[in-house]
């Protein structure tokens, strides 16, 4: 016991009275049961869910509510949109197909009977024009803003556009061993020219002036596609468009068929036109910049400039073939 300011107190566990007056220390069990009988006494009784109230214990479902015009609003808007998604879906380019578009181009395709068309897509007006020439074809009528989504930005589809697959050209050995043995054969090739403006205007220019065929690379070069169709005006229809894995070794069995290669660089002494050249001749581009790579170069059997005089002198890669196609063909023609 301690004594603090005169009122002496028990340390240690709780000290309680016994009738004589007497303190006397309760045990620690008893301390604890006090205590917890309080509590009880003080809880509150808890309250009970009557029985089949909760939807869940009465084994009931909540009612669906009544339709209303949002939701109907709300589920026409899916359903319009998952018809959207479908058309979408159906008007989409599969692998190893592209939208080809452009007045000549759309027409030359239509009527050549190697391409495969697989459906016809554009303007009611446009459609009903072109109605003889795509007779068979799936045709899908569009808006303006629908048809320019299948199309590069940009492209000019005056109307229509159709999806088709990539020509198949004949292998070189084919195209050579079905070449007449007399009179100018040009074959020209390009050496990583890219650009498919370039390209395509290139086969146009071979198509104008009757070149034999475009050469080009696999890689680093410009496929098939809707812009150099709608550039080469129809002439991808017309002029066979090889795409070789290694452009050296064309250019070899290109010679082992009796033709001589010519190459255009802007560096060389010699000028085109004044030159005397064989029948059957390749003619090689190189791409801007760049130009003829080396091994290309060196399989070359003549180098030749264009014969101009401006302060410029050179000039895009198209327009040089055309100037080249007309010099060895024009006035052959």
């Amino acid at each position: 016991m301690s004594c603090v300011n005169g009122d002496w107190r028990q340390k240690g566990p709780r000290a309680a009275r016994t009738k004589s007056g007497r303190s006397r220390v309760l045990p620690s069990a008893v301390l604890a049961a006090q205590k917890l009988s309080v509590m009880t006494k003080k809880r509150k009784p808890s309250r009970t869910r009557p029985a089949g109230r909760h939807p869940a214990e009465a084994g009931t479902a909540h009612p669906a509510p009544p339709p209303t015009a949002r939701s109907s609003q709300l589920r026409a808007g899916r359903q319009r949109r998952a018809r959207t998604a479908g058309r979408e879906a159906a008007l989409a380019s599969p692998p190893d197909t592209y939208w080809l578009y452009g007045q000549h181009a759309l027409h030359a395709a239509l009527t050549n009977p190697a391409r495969r068309k697989l459906r016809l897509a554009g303007l009611p007006a446009a459609l009903e024009r072109l109605r003889a020439e795509a007779a068979g074809i799936p045709c899908e009528p569009l808006d303006r803003e629908r048809l320019a989504t299948l199309l590069p930005p940009g492209a000019v589809e005056q109307g229509a556009a159709v999806l088709v697959e990539p020509l198949v050209p004949p292998a070189l050995p084919t195209l050579l061993a079905s070449l007449p043995a007399m009179g100018r054969q040009i074959v020209v090739a390009l050496d990583q020219v890219t650009d498919p403006q370039n390209a395509g205007a290139i086969l146009r220019s071979a198509a104008a002036f009757g070149a034999t065929a475009v050469l080009t690379t696999s890689r680093n070069a410009a496929a098939e596609s809707g812009a150099l169709a709608k550039a080469a005006s129809g002439a991808l229809e017309l002029v066979p468009y090889l795409q070789e894995p290694n452009l050296a070794r064309a250019l070899d069995e290109l010679k082992a068929a009796g033709f001589w290669t010519l190459g255009l660089a802007g560096e060389a002494e010699k000028v085109l036109g004044r030159t005397e050249l064989p029948e059957r001749l390749v003619l090689v581009l190189g791409a801007e910049g760049p130009g003829l790579r080396r091994l290309t170069r060196a399989r070359c059997d003549f180098l030749l400039r264009l014969p101009t005089r401006g302060p410029l002198r050179d000039l895009n890669v198209s327009n040089a073939a055309a100037v080249a196609l007309y010099a060895l063909l024009g006035e052959a023609a």
